[in-house]
């Protein structure tokens, strides 16, 4: 059996921290939930009057939790977080636009929900506990235009998400660089 090459032993005793590990995964369940829901509730049960309200309120509640892990992430990610190296080339290069162009789409996302619902002229209500009231004065015109905004920016997300899963399925399974475990393993120095 060939020895690895410096690269290889190199990325084996590199990982991400635990916090960053846990926002990534969180932050993407919360989108394929979030995603999941909206497309239920617009394609599927438009029109029923007990789905749709529940699936829009479970949404909006998500969608609380989704900015504040968002705002968390982009925290941690600018004072805490382990930064790794990254390839060179223009493999790298897209990796940190990717990364770029995704936090900055998550945080637009969040910011263009809170702007719907408040633009509607609703208060957001978090699973019923509490309420953030309204912060504009009711424009549905505008409403209208947040709500476009927010629908363009998710499905970006999950195709640049769906481009993200598949570069990393190939790094794995074609390029074997290592560069998924760090992402799901946490290598420990011996």
């Amino acid at each position: 059996m060939a020895e690895p090459s410096v690269k290889d032993r190199t990325l084996e005793l590199e990982y991400y921290d635990g916090p960053t590990l846990i926002f990534h995964w969180l932050t993407a369940m919360l989108v394929l939930v979030l995603f999941a829901a909206s497309l239920i509730w617009n394609y599927v049960t438009p029109h029923n009057r007990v789905w749709r309200p529940l699936l829009e309120s479970t949404h909006v509640s998500i969608g609380i939790l989704f900015a504040v892990l968002i705002l968390s992430r982009i925290v941690w990610r600018l004072t805490g977080s382990r930064r790794l190296r990254t390839e060179a080339g223009l493999s790298g290069v897209l990796s940190r636009w990717m990364y770029v162009v995704l936090y900055i789409l998550l945080a637009v996302e969040a910011v263009l929900g809170f702007l719907v619902r408040w633009s509607q002229g609703e208060a957001f209500t978090f699973f019923g506990l509490f309420a953030i009231p309204a912060m504009l004065p009711e424009n549905h015109p505008l409403a209208h235009q947040f709500e476009e905004w927010h629908n363009w920016a998710a499905w970006a997300i999950v195709i640049l998400s769906a481009g993200h899963a598949a570069a990393a399925l190939v790094h794995h399974y074609v390029l074997k660089d290592k560069v998924l475990d760090r992402m799901l393993v946490r290598r420990r120095v011996a």
